[in-house]
Formats: C-alpha cells, structure tokens, sequence
C-alpha cells in the first residue's frame, strides 16, 4: 500500500453534518420563518411571505433562454412540484420593537370577525367548546374603535417592524383538516405608519398568491421533511457498512470513541430519528402561478393546445383535485403530501443567469400519476382505447 492513499486516508472526510444537530422531531409540524428578507422603505408596503399546500409532482418541457450555453435554444425536460395555494385571509397585526437582545413584541391587533377555521387555533377541543373565543374583543369595534386606534397608534408611534396574522383557507383544499394554519407575515417597505395603515386595510380580507409572488421569481421553501422513524446508522449518516463476517451485525459503527474520555462524542454516529425536520431550502424558481376560475389554471400552453386541468388524470396520488390557485416550483420539494409548505421571499438579491431567466413552457405533462401514465387527457383515451365497458 502506498503513502499517498494512505495519505488520502487519513484525510477521509467525515459522514453526515453536524449542522442539522440535533436531529429530532419537529415540534410545529410546518415551516417557520426564522429570517425575512431586509427591508427597503424606499418601496411600497408588501407581503413576504405565503403558505401552501403540497399536492404532487410531474413534468414539464420548455426551452432553455441562455446564451453562450451549449442548452441555449434547447428542449429541456425537467421535474416540478405543484403546490396548491388558496388565498390566506389576515386577521390581526403584531408590532415589535428592537432591543439589545432583538425583537421583542409591543402589542397586537385583531380583526373584528374571525372565522371558526381560525378560531379552531384556540380550542384543545372544538366539539365541546363553548366557541366564545374573541366575543369580548369583538366588542372594541362597537365603541367607535377608540381602543383600536389608540393601539394602532402605539404601534406606529414605537415599532420598527410589523407583521400581520394570517391564516390559510384550509377547506378549499383536500387535506382532510378543519382547523387553519397560522403565520405571522412581515410587512416590507415605506414607513412604519405606513406599513400599519397598510395591514389594517387588509383585515378580513384575502390575499391571493400573485399578489405576494410572480413567475419567474426566485424564492426560498420551508417545511418539515417526511417522517421516517428510527433509522440506524448506515440510513441516518450514510456511514460505510462493516465487512461481511463482522460478528454481531454489519450496519454499524465499528468504535464509538476511546475508552477515555468516558462517554460518547456528540459527533459519532448514532441511531435515532431519521426525517420529520424541519428544513429551509433556498433559490426554488417559480415556472408558473395558476388562477382558479381563469385560462391560466388550465396545463394549456402555446405549443399545447390540448384543453386539459393541471390535475393529472385520476388526481393526485394521495391529494386529489386542485381547484384553487396553485403554483409550479421547479423540482421538488421537502415534505409529503398534504403538507404545509410556508413560502418565503429570497433573502438575498438574485444575479445568475438561470435566476434572471424567463420561463416559458412549451408542455405540462397530465398523465395519470398512478402507475405508467399513457394519456394527456380521458378523450385522448376513448380515442385509442375505446368504450371499455358496455
């Protein structure tokens, strides 16, 4: 054996990164923002951020715009995720004022209505509640808002930033679930009054997804990874696997450390928990917003001119039917079906090439999901197949 592969060796980088430490079950089930874009007074006030439903995946074909590359003027077949996204409605405003040890909240404002999907947030059991939840506050509104106003002020008068309370519709989409998931949104541009006057003019109002998000736009996912239970080594840090002979198994780690110190390194591989962490992924390019009721939710395109609905013939596997707006994000994205994906704009200004292209799709794939899917559409089918049953 020679030195220099000893050399290279000895220099083997480790399995797996400490960075995810520790890897445990998240607590909240969706995506937290933990950092929002920096903000810009010099634009008007804006949302940045939004949240969705993941429903599937399938594929699209489009011709790469990138000149001087070799793909430039090519057909390009690529994997994109649908995400259904049904206007959230805002209920409420939160100001915060900056400390020597960050963001510390200074009060908050609620809307006068709200409805039972968000009121469902509040109750361990929704059945046998007395549903009284937000009555009383309610009733700051019928003294001529005198309360509310002063509140408003406050935050105007102190806060550096301001977010609003926004829940989601979750019974326009198919997930099985009554009770709403919630987020605060910061409000982005112009001044602090501003900003407030801006959110309180969105109470009880919905906003849709184009008015947060456009095509082409570059933007970062948040959301919880897919659960898979205890995992052992090999699975859960990608360590190498032990000789065949090994006595006592061979999917393990051969030293777990010296025999002093006397306890095991956070560092060494263990077996544990594997998935269901929580996970922010950057730089996701949006190839298309889609908006119920209009051409534009249909998987027509210029080239294609087959009228067919984006949902793929028979539904998605494990999801269903997309009737509300949706999203194409180019590939995949974490998390399984049915789950909460929080959107979020990218914190840093976009430069490259591919993040500054414009996309145009030439053909959005709707076979069925399920199994190897041969038709775009049910009349493509009768087509060739014929009646099948009399």
């Amino acid at each position: 054996m020679d030195a220099s592969f000893l050399a290279f060796r000895d220099s083997d980088p480790r399995h797996g990164s400490l960075g995810f430490l520790p890897k445990k079950r998240c607590r909240r089930g969706k995506g937290k923002i933990k950092s929002f874009p920096k903000d810009d007074a010099s634009k008007p006030p804006h949302l940045t951020a939004f949240m969705a439903y993941k429903a599937g995946m399938t594929h699209i074909l489009r011709d790469v715009e990138k000149p001087g590359s070799k793909l430039h003027k090519k057909e390009a077949c690529e994997a994109v995720t649908l995400l259904e996204c049904p206007p959230m409605v805002i209920v409420g405003i939160v100001g915060y004022v900056k400390t020597p040890r960050g963001l510390r909240s200074l009060g908050s404002v609620w809307a006068e209505h709200l409805n039972d999907e968000v009121k469902r947030k509040f109750y361990k059991n929704w059945y046998k509640s007395k549903k009284k939840a937000f009555t009383k506050y309610a009733k700051k509104y019928s003294d001529g808002k005198k309360e509310i106003e002063s509140q408003l002020d406050m935050l105007k008068k102190h806060c550096a930033v301001i977010r609003v309370i926004a829940h989601t519709q979750v019974r326009k989409v198919s997930i099985g679930q009554k009770k709403a998931h919630m987020m605060e949104i910061q409000v982005n541009g112009g001044s602090t009054a501003e900003k407030v006057d801006f959110a309180y003019g969105l109470f009880e109002k919905t906003v849709p997804i184009d008015a947060v998000f456009q095509p082409s736009e570059m933007i970062d996912t948040v959301g919880v990874s897919k659960g898979r239970g205890t995992e052992g080594v090999v699975t859960r840090w990608g360590v190498s696997r032990l000789p065949r002979k090994t006595h006592r198994g061979l999917r393990k780690v051969a030293c777990i450390g010296a025999w002093h110190p006397a306890r095991v390194a956070f560092s060494v591989a263990r077996a544990g928990q594997h998935g269901f962490h929580h996970r922010t992924e950057i730089n996701k390019k949006i190839y298309k917003i889609g908006k119920a009721g209009e051409s534009s939710h249909k998987a027509t395109t210029d080239f294609d001119l087959t009228e067919k609905d984006i949902t793929p013939m028979g539904g998605f596997p494990h999801y269903g039917v997309i009737n509300e707006d949706y999203m194409l994000i180019k590939g995949a994205v974490i998390g399984t079906k049915k789950r909460c994906i929080t959107l979020r704009q990218t914190l840093i200004p976009q430069t490259t090439r591919s993040a500054l292209e414009q996309v145009s799709l030439k053909f959005i794939d709707t076979s069925s999901k399920f199994g190897h899917g041969r038709f775009q559409t049910s009349d493509e089918k009768l087509k060739i197949l014929g009646r099948r049953k009399v």
